[in-house]
């Protein structure tokens, strides 16, 4: 049976090495799912970091999009991020929100389908206040709007607080739904 788990928090708040932590306490060869796109020299940077801190023991697949290309049954695997996935997304659609929340849900939903132990790490973008900015507003609203979907498919849900994991859902699939 598949287990869903969603790590969310501020930027910085322990989210990735917490799903990591959780990967390796459930199988000794978890896959990493990297969804980034590299745009700069900086976030190559921070990627090579992220990469460095992984032992030789992860499986290591960079997928901007189509995670569903992706068959993982029978694995862990830590889903880096939902952030980066959707920014491709909202990239891909020229800013169209609804398409992108349309686009994002398929591709989740049919990655998803398979028997494995999913960890998605997510951020909540939402929580620093509102944006002058019309095209971060609707992004924001993107993030937020995909993070409920996700939430309400998971088995669990994990808020990182300062480095701090503080359990907001356990066990059974309630919360929003489409």
């Amino acid at each position: 049976m598949s287990k869903i788990i969603l790590i969310t928090g501020g930027q910085r708040s322990g989210k990735s090495r917490k799903a990591e932590e959780l990967a390796l306490s459930m199988s000794e060869n978890p896959v990493y799912v990297a969804t980034a796109h590299i745009w700069d020299e900086e976030f190559a940077e921070r990627v090579r970091k992220h990469q460095e801190r992984r032992g030789s023991q992860w499986t290591n697949i960079e997928e901007e999009l189509q995670l569903s290309l992706h068959d993982l049954t029978g694995k862990v695997a830590v889903i880096d991020c939902i952030t980066l996935w959707l920014t491709n997304f909202f990239y891909k659609n020229n800013s169209n929100t609804e398409l992108s929340l349309k686009d994002a849900k398929a591709e989740f939903d049919a990655f998803t389908k398979h028997d494995a132990t999913y960890i998605f790490v997510t951020n909540e973008i939402g929580s620093g206040g509102v944006s002058e900015n019309a095209i971060q507003r609707k992004f924001t609203d993107l993030q937020g709007w995909m993070n409920q979907y996700i939430a309400s498919k998971a088995d669990e849900v994990i808020l990182m607080v300062s480095g701090i994991a503080v359990t907001i859902k356990e066990t059974g699939r309630q919360g929003v739904q489409d």
